[in-house]
């Protein structure tokens, strides 16, 4: 399989998942069909994960409480990024192709992109 058919099937497949991700945040409540979320709080709230997995990390990144099998920490990582998807398929972002192109992208940029750290 080439770069780019593996690339499409990236981006149809979390496409799909994004999809499922948002039915069931709007079947829990969360996306009232008569009143928007908004941008700000969203994105803090998935910033929020990103925080609750360093804690997990700073506590020696122990199994996570509701799904032991995985570490805190990558818990929290897949939670945020549960809300990126959900956010970027309410909002007809197509993030799998975002990624995809950004990874094209930052193959084209210099070590550390010219950056000492």
């Amino acid at each position: 399989m080439n770069q780019y058919d593996i690339s499409k099937l990236f981006v149809t497949s979390f496409n799909l998942v994004a999809t499922m991700i948002h039915q069931n945040a709007a079947n829990k409540g969360f996306w009232e069909p008569d009143q928007d979320r908004n941008d700000g709080e969203m994105i803090a709230l998935a910033h929020s994960e990103l925080s609750e997995a360093l804690e997990a990390i700073r506590h020696g990144n122990p199994p996570d409480d509701k799904l032991p099998h995985h570490s805190a920490a990558v818990v929290e990582l897949a939670d945020c990024v549960i809300r990126l998807m959900d956010m970027a398929h309410a909002r007809g972002w197509n993030l799998g192709q975002a990624i995809m192109d950004k990874h094209t992208y930052n193959t084209t940029r210099p070590h550390k992109h010219g950056k000492a750290f």
